[in-house]
């Protein structure tokens, strides 16, 4: 069908899209420009689809909405946790500690897959919980990949909660100079854990993986070592992510 005879459902298709496939958020003249809409025209239909849920507004970006994210957290649940499984479950043998995969949803991440060793039993898998980036190091270490203006809804939920949101900026600044966010009692003075965002080649977190044990398997001489692996785990990922986004069977590297 030809763009001049796009019906309403086509154009808001068309910026649900857009907004789904740009690799940072985007601002309205962005959007409008990439499906050929008059500003004014993908200004009153992004009007509709924030109210919806479908598309979110932070400051002057867009990024996906909430109900956007809740249609496709089945899909990533099964064709993302199905191709990580592997790498999860190898990460789990070759460190004996727990891990899980998450994606960022709306405000918060979320956990869709887990491998936990038998002898961390004891330890919550929090399969399906929604995680706030002030308290876990799965949804740190993925805000912390996204630009300043994207985090805002993050940051909303952490300040919510009382948490003094300096500390959090400084937090996040450092996990995105070093790679990895660490969790040490910040949530389970007795749990510990250690995650690493996969990214694309330009820096748009994918999802993120993370080791999770007891907190004295996680000291100065053996925190390097864990590191180590999850770095390794991690590139594998992105590399697998980026030969399937690859167009026509090109292969490209990247992430995190």
């Amino acid at each position: 069908m030809p763009r001049s005879a796009s019906t309403a459902v086509d154009k808001a298709l068309d910026l649900i899209e857009a907004v789904a496939r740009a690799d940072r958020p985007q601002r309205l003249g962005e959007l409008a420009q990439a499906v050929g809409l008059h500003r004014a025209t993908a200004y009153r239909v992004l009007l509709d689809l924030v109210r919806r849920g479908w598309v979110q507004r932070a400051g002057e970006h867009y990024l996906p909405g909430a109900a956007a994210l809740q249609v496709s957290r089945a899909a990533a649940t099964r064709s993302l946790g199905a191709l990580c499984r592997p790498v999860l479950e190898r990460l789990a043998a070759d460190t004996g500690l727990m891990v899980n995969l998450q994606v960022l949803e709306a405000d918060r991440s979320r956990v869709i897959d887990v491998v936990r060793p038998a002898r961390l039993a004891m330890i919550s898998d929090l399969l399906g919980e929604a995680l706030p980036v002030h308290r876990f190091a799965g949804a740190l270490a993925l805000v912390a990949q996204l630009p300043d203006g994207a985090r805002a809804p993050y940051l909303a939920v952490a300040e919510a909660a009382g948490h003094p949101l300096g500390e959090l900026r400084a937090d996040l600044d450092r996990v995105r100079d070093t790679g990895f966010a660490v969790e040490r009692g910040r949530n389970d003075k007795v749990v510990a854990s250690v995650s690493r965002a996969v990214t694309t080649v330009k820096g748009t977190p994918l999802c993120a993986v993370t080791l999770v044990g007891p907190d004295t398997e996680f000291g100065r001489q053996r925190l390097p070592e864990l590191e180590k692996h999850l770095a390794a785990a991690t590139a594998h990922l992105a590399g697998v992510l980026a030969e399937l986004a690859a167009p026509d069977g090109a292969t490209t590297g990247g992430g995190r």
